[in-house]
């Protein structure tokens, strides 16, 4: 009885001390694992697709060779519609190739199944409009920003008034203006936002106004940046010129959208004519030709 009472008594403390060392075992690697850094998994590892695509389009585009003469004028272009990145015409060059062979290869399969006869005009097709494409974006992208540039530039301009007649310079009014209208107005701000990064690199202010009407390709952003250099030659009042400025800009806003209003009924002339007319006649005319036919045909015909 003794003996079963000792082998007992030392199963648990064998049990209690296996128990005890488990448990400081756990504590000490959770607090290894707390201090040491997340592991890393194997997806994190794993490049994206974006990454993927950009770099297979940056290749291609690297094996393209560019015309020197109209790199200047795409870059100005991209720069324009906001790719602002020092390889953007290499993408673009990549994705006008890639383009080109999609659209290539889809035009000849379709008119291969189609079994059309003019094979090679579809694929010529097909080539031109990847081509084009491309282009067309950018362009696309271009008025679209240049439209939110110059809708955004008369409240951009109150807020310089505010800022300029408050006692901040010119420079330190557009980042204000870039910091305060970033959410309402992004595109006319991150403008603002590089001419002032020019500043501080050194560029003059002239330099950098007329960079910001280059890079911007807007007429009312033109005539602004003319006011600044004129105002800042001749030291004439920088607030005074920007309400006038602001003003003028308000005022032709509102005769540019009364001119379109003014020509609402010219435009509106063809569709009255080949929609609504139609369907007008048909409504009113259509159900008398009908009684017409089922009516005045049987007499006739009786007759």
């Amino acid at each position: 009885m003794l003996e079963l009472l000792t082998l007992a008594l030392f199963l648990l403390l064998s049990a209690g001390i296996a128990w005890a060392g488990l448990r400081a075992g756990t504590r000490r690697a959770r607090g290894v694992q707390r201090v040491a850094p997340p592991p890393v998994q194997a997806a994190d590892m794993q490049a994206s697709p974006g990454l993927l695509w950009r770099e297979l389009v940056s290749r291609i585009g690297s094996a393209v060779p560019a015309s020197p003469r109209d790199l200047p004028r795409l870059k100005r272009r991209l720069m324009r519609a906001g790719f602002r990145s020092q390889n953007a015409a290499t993408y673009f060059q990549g994705a006008r190739l890639l383009a080109i062979l999609l659209f290539t290869t889809g035009a000849l399969v379709g008119g291969w199944q189609s079994h059309s006869d003019n094979l090679l005009l579809v694929t010529g097709g097909g080539a031109a409009f990847g081509y084009l494409t491309p282009m067309q974006y950018v362009m696309l992208r271009i008025r679209r920003r240049q439209h939110a540039i110059a809708h955004g530039l008369p409240n951009a301009l109150d807020l310089m008034v505010v800022c300029v007649e408050s006692g901040l310079g010119i420079d330190q009014t557009m980042l204000q203006v870039a910091k305060e209208l970033h959410k309402a107005h992004p595109e006319i701000c991150s403008e603002f936002a590089v001419m002032n990064l020019e500043l501080r690199a050194g560029k003059r202010r002239a330099e950098a106004l007329h960079n910001l009407a280059d890079r911007t390709g807007v007429e009312d952003v033109r005539k602004l940046v003319a006011v600044l250099v004129q105002t800042d030659r001749f030291g004439t009042s920088i607030a005074q010129c920007l309400r006038g400025h602001a003003d003028y800009l308000r005022i032709m806003a509102r005769q540019r959208a009364e001119e379109q209003a003014a020509k609402l009924a010219v435009k509106l002339v063809f569709p009255i004519f080949f929609c609504v007319l139609p369907t007008l006649f048909l409504v009113t005319i259509g159900p008398l030709i009908v009684h017409l036919v089922r009516d005045l045909l049987p007499m006739i015909e009786n007759m």
